[in-house]
């Protein structure tokens, strides 16, 4: 299923708008990552433990926004958005929005 940023598809006419469809998954921290974290915050660099964690994430959340977009009916999802937010201390939420629609054939 195909899924842009963009409000439309190059090359393809939006028959009908289904609706908003969503998904989210709320990750934690890993204490190992965490202590890692903390000295790299000593000496400053990437924090490739939460980068990789924040992208298995979001991975994670885009087949849940398709599943959601699926179960309507949908040929594609317009208009993709992230969004994060801090749930609790050591928990985030990502969650990754748009619109279902179906494609003129």
């Amino acid at each position: 299923m195909k899924f842009v940023t963009t409000e439309n598809i190059i090359g393809e006419e939006i028959e009908a708008a289904l609706g908003v469809v969503t998904g989210n998954v709320v990750q934690s921290k890993h204490v190992g990552r965490d202590i890692m974290a903390n000295l790299k915050g000593i000496v400053g660099g990437e924090l490739k433990g939460y980068t990789e964690m924040l992208a298995e994430a979001r991975s994670i959340a885009i087949e849940r926004l398709l599943e959601d977009a699926q179960s309507q009916g949908a040929d594609a999802v317009v208009g993709v958005r992230f969004t994060t937010s801090a749930i609790t201390q050591g928990a985030s939420e990502i969650m990754a929005y748009g619109t279902a629609v179906k494609l003129k054939r």
